[in-house]
C-alpha cells in the first residue's frame, strides 16, 4: 500500500496464515484512517504467491461491507470494458513478476472516515528439497502502529523442524519474531519496522519465509479425510537411489550470447560433478545443427566427467535454433542405451522458438511425444522472458515433465543448479497411487518420484464410506515391484470445520492439474476440460486464468477487476508494453500472420484504415523490430484505387499519450542498420506503392563483402567472386566470418554476433521483402530503423479520409525522411 501525502494513516495491518495439511489460507487485512477533512482516494496494494489462488477480497467502509464477485474472465473483462468505455477508472489490477504477483484497488473514503480491506488467498504448498516454503511478503509503505503476522502450522505428523528466513528477519526484526514448533509471531514495534536490509523511512519491504518439514512415520505417507474427501502425502525416504540415464540439450544458438551462455556454463560445470559414478549422461547442444559430446551415454566416472567439462567450457553460441532436431536426437541417446533398473529423464534449456528445421509448434509437439513414448520425462528450462514458455510448458506436460522459467538474472546458474538438485535422485518410477472406494480422483499416476519431493493425491470417499476406502501405492524401486497400503482408521476425528479444508486442497488441486490439462488439450476435449475448471472455480470461489474478480466499490464508483494471469503475460487491460516477450499473433493462414487492426489514439477522427504490414511468420514470434501485418479482405477493395499517400509510420514514443508518425515516401532508400563497430550497415529499398514493401536489401560487411536480396535472387559477393541463390533453394552457406541460411522463402544471416532474418512475401500479387533483427550487435554508435524501435510494433496507415492528414490536432506528427 502506497501513502504517497502521508494524509491518511495504515493503523493496523495484519497477515494471518494458517497451514493445515499443507494448504495454506493466508488473510491480509488493512485498516486505513483517512486523516483529511474532505474525501480521497485510498489504495491497497499487496502482492501474494504466484501458485496462489485469490478466493475472497472486501473492503468495509462506515459499516457497510462491500465483497468482490468470481466471474467467468470473458463476462468479467466485459464489464471492464464497458467502464472504461464511460469514460470510468476501471484497470485491471494483477500482474505478474519472479515469485509474486500484486493485487491493487482503490475507494474513496469520505473526509475523517476509515476503511478496512481483506484479502484472503490460498495455495498448496510444494515440498521441494526436502522441505515447505510459505513465503509471506509485507510492504506497507510506512510504518504502522499495529502490524502483525501469525503463522499456525497444524500438521497431523508433528513439525520435524522450522526456520525462518526472507528479508523480514534480518538485523534488528529478528528480535521482533517468536516461534514454537508450530507457531511463529511477528510483531515489530515501528522503529524496527525501519531496520531489516530493504526497510526504511517507509518502514517493512520483503518477505518472511517460513520453512518447515513433518515426522514422516511410514513409508506409505499421511492419508487424511474429513467431509467425504481424503488427501494423500506420499513422500517416502528410506529406498535406494536409483542410477539415472540424463541428457542435457543446450541451446547455444546466437541469442544465448554473453550471460546467458557464461551462466550456462557454470551450472553445468556444477551439475556435472554432482552426477554419480553409476549415473550415465550424455551432452546435446544445438543452433542451426545437432552436436552431441558423445553418440551414446558414458558413464560418470572421474575421466568422462573431466572431458565432458571441458566440452563445456567451450560451449559457443552462434547461429539459430533447431529445438525439434536436438530434443529427437537425446531422445534417441536415450532410447540407444536401455538399462535395466535405471531411470531415465531429459533435460531442455533454450532461450528461443524454433527458427529453423522443424518450426511448426504442432509438429514439433506431436514429434517429440510421439519419440518419448511415455517412456522417460522431459523437462523444459525456459532461459529468459522472451522464450515461447507455452510451447516449452506443453511439451513438457506432454512427456510427464514440467515447464520452469530460468529469470534472467545474476543468480541464474543457481536456479538450474536448483531444478537439477529436484530431480537428481530417483527413488521410484512408474508409480501408481490407487484408491478402492475413491472418486473424482486428481493424478494417479506419476513416471518418477525424487529424493526430497511429494506426491499429492486427492479425491472424494464414495458414499462417504471410510470403512471400505483403502489406498494403494504400487511403483519400481530400481528393479523391484514394491507395493504399500493403508486403510483410513475410524478413530482419527474428523475436522469440525464447516467448509473442510481437505475439499478446499481437493478442489485447488484438480483445478491446477486441469489447467495443465488444457494446455496440452485442442478442440472439444479442451473445452471440456476448460468448463469442468471453471465450475470448479466459480463454485469455490478460485480467481484463476480462467476467470476474475470484480472488485465491487460503492455507488458511483467503477468496479475493478482483477486477472490472474498467465506465465509471462501481460495484464491485458494496461498500457501495452513494448518491451516484452515477443509479438504475438492472432492466427490465420498457415505460414502468415492472422489478420488483426492495431489502431492509434485519435480522438476526433471520424473514419480512417489501420493496417499492418507483414512480419515473420506465426510461429517464429520473433521478439525484435518488425512490423506486422495483415490487410482485410474488407480493407483491400476501397484502397486498391484511392491511395495514393506515403507511407506513415505510427511509432509509440516514450512521455506521450499519442504516436509519433513517420511519413515515408515510397521508392526511398531507409537505414535500417549502422554498426561503425564492427563495419556492418543495411539499407533497405521501398518500393513504387505503398503496400509493396521493401523491394531490395542490400548488407555491407567489411571489404567490400556484402550480400544483395532482392524478390528474384540472392547475391553473396565476398569481395572478389559473386555467388547467386535463387529463393526457392535449402541452402547452408558458410565462410569464416558469414553464415547464410536460406529455406522456405526465408533467409538467416548471422554475421559476427549480428543475426538477420529476412523473408519473401506475396500479397496481391506483389512480392517484397521485410527484415527481422533476431540478435543485436553490442557496442554503442548503432543506429538504424530495426535498432531504434527494435521492440516496437510500427503500425502503417494508409489514410483515406481527407481531414486526417500531418495537421489533425490529435496525432502529434512529424513529416521525417530517413536518410540513405
Amino acid at each position: 500500500m502506497a501513502n504517497k501525502n502521508r494524509d491518511w494513516d495504515i493503523y493496523s495491518f495484519h497477515i494471518n496464515s494458517t497451514v493445515t495439511s499443507r494448504y495454506a489460507t493466508t488473510i491480509i487485512t488493512s485498516r486505513v484512517a483517512n486523516r483529511m477533512d474532505q474525501s480521497q482516494e485510498i489504495e491497497f496494494h499487496v502482492k501474494i504467491p504466484k501458485m496462489a489462488f485469490i478466493s475472497k477480497f472486501k473492503m468495509t467502509i462506515e459499516g457497510q461491507t462491500y465483497d468482490g464477485v468470481v466471474k467467468q474472465k470473458e463476462e468479467a473483462q466485459q464489464q471492464y470494458t464497458q467502464a472504461v468505455s464511460r469514460g470510468q477508472s476501471a484497470g485491471i489490477v494483477s500482474s505478474v513478476g519472479r515469485t509474486l504477483e500484486e493485487f491493487k484497488t482503490s475507494v474513496t473514503v469520505a473526509a475523517l472516515s476509515k476503511v478496512t480491506f481483506e484479502l484472503t488467498y490460498e495455495e498448496l504448498l510444494k515440498r521441494r528439497l526436502g522441505k515447505y516454503e510459505l513465503l509471506i511478503h509485507a510492504r506497507p509503505m510506512q510504518p504502522v502502529a499495529d502490524f502483525k503476522i501469525d503463522v499456525y502450522i497444524n500438521e497431523r505428523p508433528g513439525v520435524n523442524f522450522l526456520e525462518i528466513k526472507g528479508g523480514l528477519s534480518t538485523k534488528e526484526l529478528a528480535n521482533a519474531i517468536t516461534k514454537t514448533h508450530a507457531w511463529v509471531h511477528f510483531y515489530p514495534s515501528k522503529e524496527q519496522q525501519s531496520q531489516c536490509d530493504s526497510c526504511g523511512e517507509q518502514g517493512l519491504n520483503g518477505d518472511l519465509v517460513i520453512v518447515y518439514d513433518v515426522h514422516r512415520n511410514t513409508s506409505m505417507g499421511e492419508l487424511k479425510e474429513s467431509k467425504g474427501y481424503f488427501v494423500h502425502h506420499f513422500a517416502p525416504s528410506d529406498l535406494p537411489r536409483i542410477p539415472k540415464n540424463v541428457v542435457f540439450i543446450i541451446d547455444r544458438s546466437g541469442s544465448m550470447h554473453g550471460r546467458k551462455m557464461k551462466q550456462t556454463r557454470q551450472a553445468l560445470l556444477k551439475i556435472l560433478v554432482d552426477l554419480v559414478e553409476d549415473d550415465h549422461f550424455g551432452l546435446i547442444t544445438f543452433d542451426y545443427t545437432v552436436s552431441a559430446w558423445k553418440n551414446e551415454l558414458l558413464p560418470a566416472n572421474q575421466e568422462n566427467l573431466e572431458a565432458a567439462k571441458s566440452f563445456a567450457r567451450h560451449i559457443q553460441d552462434r547461429g539459430a535454433t533447431d529445438i525439434n532436431a536436438a530434443v529427437l536426437e537425446g531422445t534417441a541417446m536415450l532410447n540407444r542405451n536401455p538399462r535395466e533398473g535405471s531411470a531415465s529423464l531429459l533435460i531442455l534449456l533454450t532461450d528461443g522458438d524454433p527458427t529453423t528445421g522443424e518450426t511448426n509448434l504442432e509438429k514439433i509437439h506431436k514429434n517429440v511425444k510421439e519419440a518419448i513414448g511415455k517412456k522417460f520425462p522431459l523437462y523444459c528450462l525456459g532461459f529468459g522472458m522472451d522464450v515461447n514458455f507455452e510451447f516449452l510448458e506443453k511439451m513438457a506436460l506432454e512427456n510427464s515433465g514440467v515447464g520452469r522459467r530460468i529469470y534472467e538474472d545474476s543468480d541464474a546458474a543457481l536456479q538450474l543448479q536448483g531444478f537439477y538438485e529436484e530431480v537428481a535422485t530417483p527413488l521410484l518410477t512408474d508409480v501408481q497411487m490407487v484408491y478402492v472406494g475413491g472418486a473424482n480422483l486428481t493424478q494417479t499416476n506419476f513416471s518418477q518420484y525424487y529424493n526430497g519431493s511429494e506426491i499429492v493425491v486427492s479425491g472424494q470417499i464414495t458414499d462417504n464410506n471410510i470403512e471400505t476406502f483403502t489406498a494403494e501405492v504400487i511403483a519400481i524401486s530400481k528393479s523391484n515391484r514394491v507395493m504399500y497400503s493403508e486403510t483410513i482408521s475410524t478413530d482419527e476425528p474428523i475436522e469440525a470445520r464447516p467448509d473442510s479444508h481437505i475439499q478446499r486442497l481437493w478442489a485447488y488441486l484438480t483445478v491446477k492439474q486441469l489447467l495443465d490439462k488444457e494446455v496440452q488439450s485442442s478442440g472439444k476435449v479442451k473445452e471440456k476440460v476448460k468448463k469442468e475448471a471453471l465450475d470448479l472455480c466459480l463454485k469455490y470461489g478460485f480467481v484463476t486464468p480462467l476467470t476474475s474478480m470484480v472488485v465491487t466499490k460503492p455507488q458511483g464508483e467503477a468496479s475493478q477487476v482483477a486477472h490472474k494471469p498467465k506465465e509471462g503475460e501481460k495484464p491485458s487491460g494496461s498500457r501495452q508494453d513494448f518491451s516484452g516477450s515477443g509479438f504475438q499473433f492472432m492466427s490465420g493462414e498457415a505460414g502468415y500472420p492472422g489478420e488483426q487492426n492495431y489502431h492509434h489514439q485519435c480522438k476526433h477522427t471520424s473514419m480512417h484504415y489501420v493496417f499492418c504490414l507483414p512480419g515473420p511468420p506465426a510461429q517464429l514470434q520473433m521478439s525484435s523490430f518488425s512490423l506486422t501485418l495483415s490487410l482485410t479482405h474488407s480493407l483491400t477493395h476501397s484502397l486498391t484505387h484511392s491511395v495514393s499517400s506515403p507511407l506513415r509510420l505510427l511509432l509509440p514514443a516514450e512521455d506521450q499519450a499519442l504516436p509519433l508518425c513517420y511519413d515515408i515516401p515510397v521508392a526511398l532508400s531507409l537505414r535500417l542498420l549502422k554498426d561503425p563497430n564492427n563495419e556492418l550497415s543495411m539499407n533497405g529499398q521501398l518500393g513504387q506503392s505503398a503496400s509493396a514493401g521493401y523491394q531490395k536489401i542490400v548488407i555491407h560487411y567489411k571489404n567490400n563483402q556484402h550480400i544483395e536480396l532482392d524478390t528474384t535472387v540472392i547475391t553473396f559477393n565476398n569481395g572478389q567472386d559473386a555467388t547467386y541463390f535463387s529463393w526457392s533453394l535449402k541452402i547452408n552457406h558458410k565462410t569464416d566470418s558469414v553464415s547464410l541460411i536460406l529455406r522456405d522463402k526465408e533467409v538467416d544471416i548471422t554475421i559476427g554476433l549480428t543475426r538477420i532474418i529476412i523473408m519473401l512475401y506475396e500479397r496481391n500479387g506483389i512480392s517484397f521483402l521485410w527484415p527481422v533483427l533476431r540478435q543485436r550487435p553490442t557496442g554503442g554508435n548503432i543506429m538504424g530503423i530495426v535498432v531504434s524501435f527494435q521492440t516496437l510494433v510500427i503500425t502503417l496507415v494508409i489514410c483515406t479520409n481527407p481531414a486526417f492528414t500531418m495537421n489533425h490536432p490529435d496525432i502529434n506528427c512529424l513529416n521525417h525522411l530517413f536518410t540513405k
